[in-house]
């Protein structure tokens, strides 16, 4: 027992230092930056040709022996040296931009795909293609409002747009999904949900069993209908309903636009598939991954993967870290109190 107890001791001790010394790392960072101008982002580009060549040769360094390698590498110069000329002008290849769109409740990375689009959008011709690789399981209303009404800007200059998803798009992941002119999934990619859904305790029961009263003012009839604190009415919740049974009108109407071959009251029903019955219900139009659609695109045009990166001090970083922590703590308790699954 006395073990557990030193050893408990020597964890706290451990902990408050740490702390501490986040809290001091943490102050320096501020003073640093104090009046500083914030600095802006930074757009990275890669060539992922270059990428998928590096892999290929790497693999025949290791199982090639020298001569065999030194007989490659000369065959190439040599059909290279064929081909250029044959052309009597240097082909210009399409191009392919690749972005990356990782979605949280909140839609977060819509900070940096606004900005890869708005870069992408001063070069990119009809002739080429964005290809967006999508995972996400939905989350607010309004943010992937936004998300999805970014993608739409690469619809409305005509250049082609390929959304790949290869774990899931489902609610506002599928919103943004479905804006593509090509929808390409893993045949386990779990897609749909076309619903919304909003849940919220109530403990006005519990305030009222230990004499806590709790009053909500409002302005305006249907200010709030539902409340933690308060006591619901009947009335509040068929306007809770009718609420949300706009937004999936809506939202039904905004797969329907992008995707008029849908039968959209048959997968409107907040239900999710899996890539294989999606396919038969038209939610996406291929299965493959997109490591094999990128690949294949990579051997015909050049392609370039688009990461808009923000610069963020030392102290923003922390508080992330922090904050990330927080929120899977909060999140898992949740979902530990609803038995819910959210898309």
């Amino acid at each position: 027992m006395e073990f557990f107890t030193e050893y408990a001791s020597f964890l706290a001790k451990t902990v408050t230092l740490v702390i501490a010394i986040l809290v001091v790392l943490a102050s320096f960072a501020a003073l640093r930056s104090k009046g500083r101008r914030k600095s802006a982002g930074q757009l990275q580009v890669s060539k992922l040709n270059d990428f998928y060549k590096g892999l290929r040769e790497r693999l025949e360094q290791t199982l090639l022996d020298k001569d065999q390698l030194k007989a490659l590498r000369k065959g190439e110069a040599k059909s290279e040296k064929s081909e250029k000329k044959k052309k009597s002008k240097p082909e210009t290849k399409s191009r392919v931009f690749v972005l990356d769109f990782d979605g949280d409740i909140k839609a977060s990375a819509t900070e940096s795909l606004r900005h890869e689009i708005t870069a992408l959008l001063t070069l990119a011709t009809p002739k080429d293609e964005v290809v967006l690789r999508l995972e996400s399981g939905g989350g607010m209303v309004h943010s992937y409002g936004l998300a999805s009404s970014q993608l739409a800007r690469i619809r409305e200059a005509g250049v082609p747009l390929t959304v790949c998803i290869d774990k899931v798009a489902a609610s506002g992941g599928y919103m943004m999904a479905c804006i593509g002119e090509k929808i390409i999934s893993a045949p386990f990619a779990i897609l749909g949900s076309i619903g919304v859904v909003a849940q919220l305790p109530n403990v006005n029961r519990l305030l009222k069993k230990h004499d806590i009263d709790f009053e909500v003012l409002t302005a305006g009839e249907y200010k709030r209908t539902l409340t933690v604190f308060g006591e619901n009415t009947e009335k509040g919740r068929e306007k809770f309903q009718e609420d949300l049974d706009i937004t999936h009108q809506l939202f039904k109407n905004f797969v329907a636009r992008y995707r008029p071959q849908l039968a959209i009251d048959d997968v409107a029903t907040g239900e999710v598939w899996l890539g294989v019955a999606a396919l038969d219900k038209q939610l996406v139009d291929e299965l493959k991954t997109s490591d094999e659609y990128l690949a294949d695109r990579a051997k015909k045009a050049e392609v370039y993967h688009l990461h808009y990166a923000e610069r963020k001090s030392l102290q923003e970083r922390i508080g992330m870290a922090a904050s990330g922590s927080v929120d899977r703590v909060l999140l898992s308790w949740w979902s530990r109190l609803t038995q819910q699954r959210f898309w």
